[in-house]
């Protein structure tokens, strides 16, 4: 095969069980959803625009009016910002800025969102959803960057918070720690004294970079300032628990509770450290605690199952779960979790009854997978086999993705010419159904049969002329591979995919590599950049790097190079990229 795995532009349904940490925080959108357009009128609450109007900008009103009213959101927004722009009014900006909630273009929200802070900067209301908008795309300087002028503003912002989900979701700590200490002198200079959350902030961010000592040292400050605050505690707990200094957490938990007796996080900080230090019964304790004083919440018994799983202590987290199976309506998770704690401890038979259990819905073929693969590790194939024929037959919703599990679990199992035979069965009973057949089409690239992936992709096409994964994956197909003549054919084929998902990464990667396989480096690297922004993986990088060599750009190169190094533990595209340009290599490197 020419590239060693996949291409990027396919996805495995095969997922393993990950259990998500109890205190993950969220942060979105506020407000209206652009998931489906409401029954209503929603621009029915945007404030009312009275005076001030002349004939043309009456006229565009009232269009931009009637196109709210119609659906056309994009058209609505543009129409409230020109006449926004021309008045210099916040009221039609904000209204420009609620029709643009509608419009599923994240783009055009913003610009509406800054128009309005332009016009009516002293509003904290822009700054928030701008601040949610720079979340939504990973930028999370953008973002703590609208938090702190609405604090300098005097609005109250939590910035701990914030930094905890910033924090979870990967983000660099240096460059907000650098912003935040800023603030605190900022703070300093204006009041001669700086916030309690902006220091506990701080101190979050410099555990994170590595700066513990100093963290350290300012939570012990601010605990002889304000040992009242209990998120001073768990703040102290947390970072403990990080260290992997269990006992030092405890005490921090006590000692929050102390301050706020009954508080729900510090009793589970409290309880993690006691399951870390072995104190397993104390920790039950402490659960049993959080479910008498919070109602037993099925969401609640889940987080707190979690606790014991995350450590490998299976009895408590079962004796958690169980009550909740009695119930109709018991969460689907409920039963996953205790198929994987039955599998664990060697039920096999017990684990199927639950895995089985899980109904339609986020973890159904996650549940399917589970038991599917645990009955061939018990060197069960054939029973792993008629469970899935079985689980079709009941669940006809799932038939092609139980199919494609399956096959995916016999190429596990090393059994490819079974995985194609079962292809190929299922194709001919169903010659339409897109989801197999592309998988078909994905196994034929793999073994270098171009004609093959061609013909499947071909017929996904003719049934369905605007399926963009197509069209893409042959497009990029036949530039990758660079076929004589076939190009500007390639090229139409991504440009129509573009046309039907412009921001698709994986899509502005083909438009980038197809223009350099064209002969136009130039052309290709802004396509690239935008890729690798959006969707930074290796594949990507390789092609970003590759043109950017070809443009005599090579310190950029060899940064995105080391980049890529320090960001990918596999990367076997790199790696043939520098078989071929071994000279990207800088200077005395000996990998």
């Amino acid at each position: 095969m020419p590239r060693g795995t996949l291409p990027r532009f396919t996805r495995s349904p095969l997922a393993p069980l990950v259990l998500a940490t109890l205190l993950a925080g969220c942060q979105g959108l506020p407000g209206a959803s652009s998931a489906a357009a409401p029954a209503e009128d929603p621009m029915a609450g945007a404030p009312p625009v009275t005076r001030g109007l002349d004939a043309e900008s009456l006229s565009g009103l009232l269009v931009a009016e009637l196109a709210g009213q119609r659906g056309d959101y994009p058209r609505a927004t543009r129409g409230f910002l020109d006449i926004a722009e021309r008045y210099g009014s916040a009221p039609l900006a904000e209204r420009a800025t609620l029709a643009a909630r509608f419009s599923e273009d994240p783009r055009l929200l913003e610009e509406a969102a800054r128009r309005w802070q332009s016009l009516a900067p002293q509003s904290d209301s822009p700054a928030r959803l701008l601040s949610s908008l720079a979340i939504q795309r990973g930028d999370w300087d953008a973002a703590l960057e609208q938090r702190l002028a609405a604090i300098s503003r005097g609005a109250q912002e939590e910035l701990s918070g914030f930094v905890e989900s910033a924090l979870e979701a990967g983000a660099d700590p240096a460059p907000l720690l650098a912003r935040m200490r800023e603030h605190l002198d900022e703070q300093l200079e204006a009041s001669g004294e700086t916030g309690h959350d902006s220091e506990l902030a701080t101190a979050l961010l410099e555990a994170a970079a590595g700066e513990r000592a100093t963290a350290e040292q300012r939570l012990s400050r601010l605990a002889r300032a304000a040992p009242e605050l209990p998120e001073l505690w768990q703040v102290r707990a947390r970072l403990a628990l990080e260290a992997d200094d269990p006992a030092s957490a405890r005490s921090a938990a006590r000692r929050g509770l102390e301050v706020a007796p009954g508080d729900p996080r510090l009793m589970l900080l409290l309880a993690r450290a006691e399951i870390r230090l072995g104190g397993i019964e104390a920790a039950e304790a402490t659960t049993n605690a959080l479910l008498d004083d919070h109602g037993d919440d099925p969401e609640l018994r889940l987080g707190l199952a979690r606790l014991f799983l995350e450590e490998e202590h299976l009895p408590p987290a079962r004796r958690l779960l169980l009550p909740l199976v009695g119930d109709d309506q018991a969460p689907p998770l409920a039963f996953l979790l205790l198929g994987a704690i039955a599998e664990e401890e060697g039920e096999v038979d017990n684990a199927l009854l639950y895995y089985r259990q899980v109904p339609k819905g986020e973890q159904f073929l996650a549940a399917r997978l589970s038991a599917a693969r645990m009955l061939i590790e018990d060197d069960r194939l054939l029973d792993a086999r008629a469970f899935l024929r079985l689980e079709r037959l009941r669940h006809e919703a799932y038939h092609s993705e139980l199919v494609s599990l399956e096959v995916e679990l016999l190429d596990e199992a090393g059994l490819v010419e079974q995985a194609d035979a079962l292809l190929d069965s299922e194709l001919s009973r169903r010659p339409d159904d897109e989801r197999l057949r592309y998988q078909r089409a994905m196994r034929a690239f793999a073994d270098d049969d171009l004609a093959a992936m061609e013909a499947d992709l071909r017929h996904i096409i003719e049934n369905d002329p605007d399926n963009a994964n197509a069209l893409n994956a042959l497009g990029y197909t036949l530039a990758d591979a660079d076929l004589e003549g076939r190009l500007e054919e390639a090229r139409a084929l991504i440009e129509r995919a573009h046309s039907l998902e412009p921001g698709n990464p994986a899509i502005l990667d083909s438009l980038g590599w197809v223009r350099y396989r064209q002969g136009d480096p130039e052309g290709a690297l802004p396509w690239l950049e935008r890729a690798w922004s959006a969707m930074p993986d290796q594949e990507i990088a390789a092609h970003l790097i590759e043109v950017l060599w070809a443009l005599g750009e090579e310190q950029r190169a060899r940064e995105l190079l080391e980049e890529a190094r320090h960001r990918f533990e596999e990367r076997p595209l790199i790696d043939d990229l520098l078989q071929r340009y071994p000279e990207l290599d800088a200077p005395g490197r000996d990998d």
